[in-house]
């Protein structure tokens, strides 16, 4: 099992690097110059050419993409991430203060969409053609169809404008103190979002394995046998079709990244995702690969702990991985 995880390891580490080799360059080749987020049209027009080039070369954007980019790397390698163009703080000042906020939102939608798709998908595979499966399943194709900014927009008409039942942004209320109550309203809306949004296609995948696993022969003499059909459900039929589930779990961790970068502006969440906003409106090419790089490690590692829950899951996969 041991050497396993160390291959999985290692073959993420060139496809780390790979991620960041095409960050840079599309960075790099987006359009816009960082200098003219730095400074006012009229006095980048008063700059010479001299100047110019000066100033790119103490932000680091002079010389060809490659060498930039071996800069960029062997500084990283240096424990050295670089510092914001726009602020002048160091990359990790700048993320450090997000990364507790996005995984607090990010953990909370992942345990809500598991919560919520998983029963939901066995009770449609249960009730097959019955009046719940079809209330399930047109409210996981609303959900699937549906944008979260949108749904996120008619929450907070509705909860927090109309009703005034919960707050519309922040993860604090302005001139209180903290408190774990006033956390957990903050949250409710954008966790919500995520979690639904999530919970759509985990309800889906869990039907349609379900489906599949009573449909199956072991399942059919089980019931014949005179067990009870609550345990044929718990013991023989989620057993078998919780294995696809474990992968579909773990790609939806860049499905929740994607979905932060959005729901975070929406609700004002201070997290990466309207940090990552904050630095493509910026043109700040540092912070955008410190942000960049974040994610990919912990999508990354998101997959390699999926492929051990997946060897745990599956007694086949431990076997071949020996």
């Amino acid at each position: 099992m041991g050497a396993y995880v160390v291959r999985r390891v290692l073959i993420a580490v060139p496809v780390l690097i790979g991620i960041t080799i095409i960050a840079f360059a599309i960075l790099s080749l987006a359009p816009g110059d960082p200098i003219a987020a730095l400074i006012a049209p009229e006095q980048r027009a008063a700059m010479t050419r001299e100047q110019l080039a000066s100033m790119r070369r103490e932000i680091g954007l002079d010389g060809p993409v490659h060498e930039r980019y071996v800069r960029w790397l062997g500084g990283v390698l240096a424990g050295d991430f670089g510092y914001s163009i726009k602020s002048g703080r160091s990359i990790v000042d700048e993320l450090a203060p997000r990364i507790g906020p996005t995984l607090l939102l990010m953990g909370g939608s992942i345990v809500f969409a598991i919560v919520v798709g998983i029963p939901l998908g066995v009770l449609s595979a249960v009730r097959q053609y019955g009046r719940i499966d079809y209330v399930i399943t047109t409210f996981t194709m609303i959900m699937i169809s549906t944008p979260t900014f949108l749904l996120g927009l008619v929450l907070i008409y509705t909860l927090g404008v109309s009703l005034k039942i919960l707050p519309t942004g922040e993860m604090q209320t302005a001139g209180k103190p903290f408190s774990p109550d006033d956390l957990i309203a903050h949250m409710v809306m954008p966790v919500a979002i995520l979690g639904f949004a999530n919970a759509a296609p985990l309800m889906r995948y869990t039907r349609a394995g379900m489906l599949e696993v009573l449909n199956s022969d072991y399942v059919t003499t089980a019931l014949a046998k005179g067990l009870r059909e609550r345990v044929v459900l718990i013991r023989h039929a989620f057993r078998n079709a919780l294995l696809p589930l474990v992968t579909v779990i773990g790609l939806l961790i860049p499905e929740l990244v994607a979905g932060a970068i959005i729901t975070e502006q929406v609700f004002s969440w201070p997290g990466m995702g309207r940090l990552a906003v904050r630095a493509a409106n910026d043109r700040d090419p540092s912070l955008m690969m410190g942000i960049v790089l974040l994610v990919a490690v912990t999508v990354l590692i998101a997959n390699i702990l999926t492929d051990i829950a997946y060897s745990y899951v599956d007694p086949r996969v431990r076997l071949a991985a020996r």
